[in-house]
Order: C-alpha cells, then structure tokens, then sequence
C-alpha cells in the first residue's frame, strides 16, 4: 500500500442553510517525483487512478477508524487527478472542515495499491496503474507548490480568544474572510464546543504494534508517536539513574536505551539495472494464478506470388506456441527482539525494514539478469580485447546486429555487459591513444571517434554505438550481449511487509516477498559475444 502525502485541496463548506459541506482540489500531480512514507521515491504517470469503480473513503490520517467523507468525483488531467469529496456530518467531519477552513490542515493524501508499476536507474517507483483505496487529510504535504490552493470559501466559529480553567466559555460567533481566488466566498456555520485548559498530557511508551501501525500511516501520526517514545525513554532513564545507587549501566544492559545516532553508512546501491532497463510488468490477471501462458509465433502466415490465373495461392498454417511461464517467489525475513523494538530508536527498525526492502530489488535483479544470459543465442562473434585496437569490437557488435536484423526484421538497443567488460570498452583507444568512445563533457574530445560516448561516474548512461548500456554486477564475468529490451521480460507482483507476534520468543518476524517471472520472447533477438 503506498500512501502518498500529494497536494492541497480546496474547501467549499456552506451555501446558506444547507452546507453543501464539500472539498476539492488536486490528490495526485502526475510526473512529480514525492517519497512516500516508507522512504520509497515514487512518480505517478497519467492516467494511474481509476476515474470508475468503488469511490475511495475519506480518512483521517490514513486512519481508517477515522473516517470523515467519500470521494464524489474524480477528474483525470493531463496535470494529475483532480477530486470532489462530501464530509460526513458527524463530530468528526466538523473537526475536519474546522480545521480545513482556518488552514490547519490543508492538504492530502492517497492511499493506493500499485498494479502495473517499474524502476528507474535510480530506485525511483514509477506508477502506471494502480488501486485507489483511500484519500486522507493530512496537515504536510509532499509535492511543495507542485499543487496550489486555488480557493477557500467558508466562514467558521473562531475559538475563544481567552481559556478560564474549569469555567465554561461561551463561544462568540464571528465571520472571517478567507483569501478568495477565483470564486465569491461562501459562509458555513460549524457550531464549536467549549474549550476548557488542561495539564500536559503524559503518554505511555508505544507498543510494537502502535508503532507499526503509525509507521504505516506515516507523516505526522509517525512523529508524534516516536517523539513520545523519546520522551518516555528520556523520562525512564533519568529516574532510572536517579536510583541506581551503585548500579552501573553494564549490570543493567537490557534497561538502557540504545539511540541510533545518525544514518546507517549507504554501502550498497539499491537499483535493478536491468530490471529498469527492460521494465516490470503486472502479472496477468492481477496475478491470482501460479502460471500464466505467453503466445509467440512458430510459422507465420505467408504471401507469394501466383504462377498462373486460377491457381493455388500460398498458404501456410499458422502456428503460435503457448508458452507457460511460473512464478517465482522472492522473500527474505529478520526477527527483532521486543527489547530491540522497545530499546533501541525508533529509526533503527525503519532502517533494517528498508534494507530488506532493498535486498529485494538486488535479488529481483539478478533474476532479470540471469534470464537474459540463459535465453540469449550465440552470435559466433568474439571481441578479441587488444591494446589500440577495436576492429574486433566493431566487428563483433555488428555481427549480432546483423543476426537479429537478418532473423526477425528489428534492430537491437541494448547492450549488456558485466563490470569488467564496461570497464574495458571505456579504456578503449585507437592507433592515436584516442578514447574510441569520448567522455561526456570533456573538452575536446566531443567529435573524436563518435562511436557512442561514456560516463565514469553513471555506468547506464553509456552507449557504445548507439546502443543503451546495461552494466550490471549481477551478470557473469565476461558477459556481453547485444538485444532488442522488449524480446526479455520480466513480470512482477510485489506483496510487500508480512509481520507475525512470536509471543514464545518475545519476538516480532517480518518477512518482505512477492512473485516474479522472466521470460525471453525471441532468442534471436538476444545475441551473446564471447570474449578473449
């Protein structure tokens, strides 16, 4: 579930007696790149929220034990999907336009549930289709001005300017003039109730399951959840020092809190190269089979010429292959400790969910990877890697050019290659100790030898000889293979976090899976070069 804080909304809450009680405004610009509450960069593409089917509830905070209206309306936009939604009548729903009226809250945030979805080179979830299961109100958003409000018509209650401990106050009523863009600003009376000063209130340490839960929610549930969890631990171990006596913190190891201090050292990359280059498809079927079949041609049709009037005209019977392709499941799963959960920073567990997250994508890859390998077909090309040389690296390219042209019609537009052999075609030069391929932005050496160009410090932006570059450390050493990406396939359904109580153990599992399958449409179109 991927819950979205996106962009501000309009509020139009009365028209004379009968408050139409109403908002609306913009709940996803598309083609902006926002980090949802996992950590997880996502961009929706146009046209990824349903505009029919079952309209999507009106929450809280992503809170689905508050809900506060529905969806009444969905407007699809070369812009981002725009939405109307009633508020309830109820305490609730009056909180909500209250707040929604004097700015307190003034933006929102989907909750959806992806179904045609891939990866960029840079880990970023790129949305095509998706399940739009709810939309929330929310006080921060994530786009920035991406979405602007564009009115606010209405006219609530103010609260008493004064706060009298245990004496009523009776609420004054007055008008005040929200800024107005585009419309007459429309007046709605919410009745208020009286406000009495209270002491600060104390809150307890959060479970494990309160904290999962507002980690799910995210945004401001989630940091008033581990702000409180900072002010018990700071309470406990004040008063614990307090009376420790001659205690000290190594005999009592399992009471002291353990703070993550700062970020974890990145020293993994968590992208799918060839997963990104080829792209992730939804399972067919929204996925409810173990298998699915995939149709390719055997023998084609055929047109030839007729040798007299009246004769017989080609014909051949056409064959097409059913092919079956499985489903293979990806999961990895780490057991915390209850103290571990109840000790140590609430970021900490953040942090090994993500890591878990990302072992995924690394382990996706490397299936993506794998596939081409066993389904590609050798060229009989070899690049004989020779110093000042790339007569065999030219010959062997255009080999398996020639290959998948001569057999199928198409042309290839990628390359893919290990680390040590991107590593050797950007050392090669010519007679002249030229770089055959010139490196972007080098001054002087745009022009020279403009075979392709290349980027030590973004391996997939080089493209030797016009051909997209895929150096991936999941291929073998001295894999090279020219293809056409859209003859390899890789389809995908990620499940997501799984999570289970192990009261025997006082522990907490969490598992991270989801099914995917690969398969290589036309092996002549996948062309392997060996090297020596």
């Amino acid at each position: 579930m991927i819950k979205l804080i996106a962009g501000d909304f309009t509020l139009d809450a009365a028209a004379g007696d009968m408050p139409r009680r109403t908002i609306s405004g913009t709940a996803v610009p598309y083609n902006v790149e926002a980090v949802v509450s996992d950590g997880t960069a996502v961009i929706f593409r146009p046209g990824s929220l349903p505009v029919e089917g079952k309209a999507p509830r009106l929450f809280m905070y992503h809170d689905a034990s508050q809900p506060v209206g529905i969806v009444t309306e969905r407007v699809d936009t070369d812009q981002g999907m725009m939405f109307s939604a009633k508020i309830s009548a109820t305490s609730l729903g009056n909180d909500a336009l209250v707040m929604a009226a004097d700015g307190t809250i003034d933006q929102v945030s989907v909750g959806v549930n992806p179904t045609k979805f891939s990866y960029d080179e840079e880990g970023t979830m790129i949305i095509e289709a998706a399940d739009w299961m709810e939309l929330s109100l929310v006080p921060i958003g994530a786009f920035g001005d991406a979405a602007n409000i564009t009115k606010v018509a209405a006219s609530i209650h103010q609260e008493p300017e004064e706060v009298v401990l245990n004496e009523e106050v009776t609420p004054v009523e007055e008008k005040q003039e929200m800024s107005e863009v585009t419309e007459t600003a429309v007046e709605a009376t919410i009745p208020t109730a009286p406000v009495f000063a209270q002491a600060k209130r104390k809150f307890a340490l959060p479970t494990p399951g309160e904290y999962l839960a507002a980690m799910h929610i995210g945004g401001e549930t989630f940091r008033n959840v581990s702000a409180a969890a900072r002010e018990y631990m700071q309470n406990s171990q004040s008063a614990l020092q307090a009376a420790a006596g001659d205690v000290l913190t190594t005999d009592t190891p399992g009471l002291l809190p353990v703070p993550v201090l700062g970020p974890v050292f990145e020293d993994l990359n968590y992208i799918r190269p060839v997963v990104a280059a080829i792209g992730a498809r939804a399972m067919p079927d929204g996925g409810n089979q173990k298998t699915f079949i995939r149709p390719t041609w055997t023998t084609h049709t055929s047109v030839g010429t007729q040798s007299t009037e009246l004769s017989g005209a080609s014909a051949t019977t056409p064959v097409i292959a059913s092919n079956v392709v499985t489903k293979t499941t990806l999961a990895g799963q780490v057991t915390l400790s209850v103290q571990d959960i109840d000790f140590t920073s609430p970021g900490s567990m953040d942090i090994i969910l993500r890591d878990l997250a990302g072992q995924y994508m690394l382990a996706s890859d490397n299936i993506a990877a794998d596939a081409i390998v066993a389904g590609a077909q050798a060229s009989g090309a070899t690049w004989t890697v020779t110093a000042n040389d790339p007569s065999t690296l030219i010959s062997a390219i255009y080999t398996a050019a020639y290959n998948i042209l001569l057999d199928t019609n198409f042309l290839p537009d990628h390359i893919f290659v290990a680390p040590g052999v991107w590593q050797a075609l950007g050392a090669q030069l010519d007679a002249d100790d030229r770089p055959v391929f010139p490196y972007v932005g080098a001054a002087g050496l745009m022009g020279v030898n403009a075979m392709g160009s290349a980027n030590v410090t973004v391996a997939n932006t080089f493209n030797p000889f016009g051909l997209n570059l895929v150096a991936d450390r999941n291929f073998a050493a001295g894999t090279m293979i020219v293809a056409r990406g859209s003859a390899c396939e890789f389809y995908e359904q990620l499940r997501g976090i799984m999570s289970v109580e192990v009261p025997g153990t006082l522990g907490r599992t969490f598992s991270y899976y989801g099914y995917v399958s690969t398969f290589i449409a036309d092996a002549d179109q996948v062309q392997s070069i060996a090297l020596a």
